[in-house]
């Protein structure tokens, strides 16, 4: 048992450094190998996200990974491969939008994990915070595509490989700044 878990998080954690190395790996690789060898990439993203979950939602990311791969690989095109920043950013809507509409949200399940009896006021605000993180989705996802359509190789991995995570970590800081005065207004601080 200990085995399975063992691989398990380790398969979770290499999905993890190579979808964030994921811009980075592919725009130093794009010099010098051809589109269709860097598609082994993606696929490998595709089969760790698929042995990774029984989700349906992560299941379709995969198969969703895995057609950018098979595009980039028969059109020996780069286009595929720069758009799976954007592919994610769209299955991180879905999840995050299917949480509002069937709760607990995303917010309140992490926010569950520290305060495991969420007050009223608290849920409320995990709710505003789980649509926060969808428009910043939509945003993100979008300026992903347009670089992938229409920016430069380096631009392309700059915005996916580095400012788009400084984005999330500002968002991420500015909620946890909001997130202090609310608790600190109900008498929580």
């Amino acid at each position: 048992m200990r085995r399975i878990l063992a691989g398990a998080r380790l398969r979770r954690g290499a999905l993890v450094a190579v979808s964030l190395a994921y811009p980075l790996l592919v725009y130093l690789a794009m010099g010098h190998f051809e589109p269709r060898w860097l598609s082994l990439l993606l696929f490998m993203l595709a089969l760790l996200r698929a042995l990774g979950t029984r989700e349906p939602l992560w299941i379709w990311a995969a198969a969703g990974t895995g057609m950018l791969a098979v595009a980039a690989l028969l059109g020996n095109a780069a286009l595929p491969l720069k758009l799976y920043p954007a592919l994610v950013n769209a299955m991180l809507l879905v999840f995050f939008l299917a949480s509002l509409r069937w709760p607990p949200t995303v917010a309140e399940r992490f926010a569950r994990l520290q305060e495991p009896e969420l007050p009223l006021f608290a849920v409320a605000y995990t709710r505003r915070v789980t649509q926060v993180w969808c428009g910043f989705f939509v945003l993100n996802g979008g300026i992903a595509v347009v670089t992938a359509l229409w920016a430069t190789d380096a631009t392309w991995a700059l915005y996916n490989g580095l400012l788009a995570y400084g984005l999330m970590g500002l968002l991420h800081g500015a909620e946890w700044l909001v997130r202090r005065r609310v608790k600190a207004a109900h008498g929580h601080g």
